[in-house]
């Protein structure tokens, strides 16, 4: 009884402290607000178990002016991980291939005599990084067109290398939302999907032109 009180107390404790840390981060949130409205309805998400307690999608929001949550893969822990690192402001950042590298995930360029002895990305502790990575990697099963890009990296790589190529994609999109004010739209997996087949034929009628030859389709059965 004794130890189940103390654990009792200890659980209370910890749940104060997080009711705080709540209370903080959305008196920040409302510091920083620089647009008005609220982020257009989307699909039902479930809600992260570590999110805050209030409305934090929509703090977000009035803080970005655009909803980083549209992106699949990015809940508002992801989002609120990222922009607590960067800020909404990424004009430090010239292109969004500074704004990739500066988070380490850009393939390294170690070259000696004119040859790569090494792709691999810097070591960073970036933890805007680490959450990107950790977004990349619940793509798995999205049935969105990031889910099908993330899969396809998968069957042509390592599973380490597909979720870095993943969370370096998926910090692009976050910049390009940040930069020009616009809202993500999901094409969806057969979209995607879609368009890698017609991008193989059209590098195949590339190759078969260059050696003298033309791809011909074959009649589909009725």
């Amino acid at each position: 009884m004794f130890a189940l009180k103390q654990a009792l107390a200890a659980f209370d404790f910890i749940g104060t402290q997080l009711a705080e840390c709540d209370q903080e981060i959305e008196a920040q949130l409302k510091r920083l607000e620089v647009h008005e409205g609220d982020p257009a309805k989307g699909k039902k998400r479930s809600r992260p178990r570590n999110a805050p307690k209030f409305d934090l999608r929509t703090q977000l929001f009035k803080m970005c002016g655009v909803d980083l949550t549209r992106i699949d893969g990015i809940d508002v822990t992801t989002a609120l991980a990222v922009i607590s690192e960067t800020g909404a402001d990424m004009s430090r950042f010239p292109t969004e291939g500074h704004f990739a590298s500066w988070l380490g995930l850009c393939p390294g360029t170690k070259i000696t005599g004119g040859k790569v002895m090494s792709g691999k990305t810097k070591r960073c502790a970036n933890r805007a990084a680490q959450a990107l990575r950790l977004a990349a990697a619940a793509l798995r099963t999205s049935q969105s067109a990031l889910g099908a890009y993330f899969r396809r990296l998968c069957s042509r790589m390592d599973k380490p290398k597909a979720v870095t190529a993943a969370a370096h994609k998926l910090a692009r999109l976050i910049y390009t939302l940040l930069t020009k004010g616009q809202e993500y739209t999901d094409q969806g997996q057969d979209y995607y999907e879609q368009r890698y087949h017609q991008r193989v034929l059209r590098q195949l009628a590339q190759r078969a032109q260059k050696l003298g030859m033309k791809l011909v389709p074959t009649e589909q059965p009725a």
